[in-house]
């Protein structure tokens, strides 16, 4: 099976992450929220498999591009 790295669309902070792995999830569901500049932004899914990889915690900065969740495809 292939994988996928998910990235975070912005720098922020890791608010909420609402996946764990081994979770199968569908594409749109979210998989954490961020706050930046005090706005909460989810970071999606881009399409369905299987969560195999949390690349962050909560509480911990990311910056734009970072991958925060790696799927099994």
């Amino acid at each position: 099976m292939a994988t996928e790295d998910v990235e975070s669309e912005v720098t922020g902070t890791v608010w909420k992450i609402e996946c764990k792995v081994g979770d199968k999830v569908a594409e749109g569901d979210i998989l954490m929220i961020l706050e930046s500049m005090k706005m909460e932004i989810p970071v999606i899914c881009p399409e369905e498999g299987t969560i195999t990889e949390i690349k962050t915690k909560e509480e911990e900065p990311v910056a734009e591009g970072d991958v925060v969740v790696v799927l099994e495809v």
